[in-house]
């Protein structure tokens, strides 16, 4: 017994002219009778209305149609149908490609039928191997875009957060106290070293530093500032 193949089509499926041709040659053969390939097609889900007139044909002039006529108008169709025949153009695939009784068929058309049938589940294993490829290329992009926009967004992060560092570091130039200066001083250097990376425990809390005029920390906060930026 062939192992029952899982097919993964994508949602834009057509029949494309090589598939076609395949199909038009092998769903003949399977089936015996002209009625018995309307059934497989109804079966298949096809719309009532892509059939009806083959029925007709197949019922009062039977001579004059063949399967294989049958078969490429509806399958013309169905590809004309687009999405919207996407069901019945998947089912079809699948139950030609899953076939396996092929005594079933005419004694003298079995062997070429499972050629056909073969070639058929090569054509859609390319074609899936083509539409995973295509999902696997997408994925990455879609990664990447992700690695972007989270780069992007810690770079904004960032300069909100150096912005309200700044706020904080001007609202010391209202601070006359210069021990308070000191220790505001020293909570929003902390600051500053956290968003950049640099690791510090303790700060120099002697009166010089603690003395330092607005101007000194402005310069040395954009020190460290310009530090931190090139580290």
């Amino acid at each position: 017994m062939c192992p029952q193949p899982t097919w993964q089509l994508d949602a834009s499926y057509h029949y494309s002219p090589e598939l076609l041709e395949l199909l038009v040659e092998t769903i003949p053969l399977l089936i015996r009778s002209k009625a018995g390939v309307l059934d497989f097609f109804q079966g298949a889900g096809v719309p009532l209305a892509d059939i009806a007139d083959w029925r007709q044909k197949v019922r009062h002039e039977k001579n004059s149609v063949n399967k294989f006529q049958i078969t490429r108008s509806v399958l013309c169709r169905l590809n004309d149908r687009h999405d919207a025949a996407l069901a019945p153009r998947r089912e079809i695939i699948k139950r030609v490609s899953e076939f396996e009784d092929f005594s079933t068929c005419w004694e003298s058309d079995q062997l070429k039928v499972r050629g056909l049938v073969s070639q058929i589940r090569q054509v859609v294993n390319v074609k899936d191997s083509f539409t995973r490829m295509n999902l696997e290329r997408e994925k990455e992009r879609a990664a990447s875009r992700a690695a972007v926009e989270a780069e992007m967004k810690e770079k904004q992060r960032k300069r909100e957060q150096i912005e309200d560092i700044k706020r904080d570091f001007y609202a010391l130039f209202a601070l006359t106290d210069a021990h308070k200066r000191g220790k505001a001083l020293e909570a929003v250097l902390n600051r500053l070293f956290a968003c950049y990376g640099i690791l510090i425990q303790v700060f120099d809390s002697s009166p010089a530093i603690l003395a330092v005029s607005p101007f000194a920390m402005e310069r040395q906060l954009y020190s460290l500032a310009a530090h931190g930026a090139t580290s």
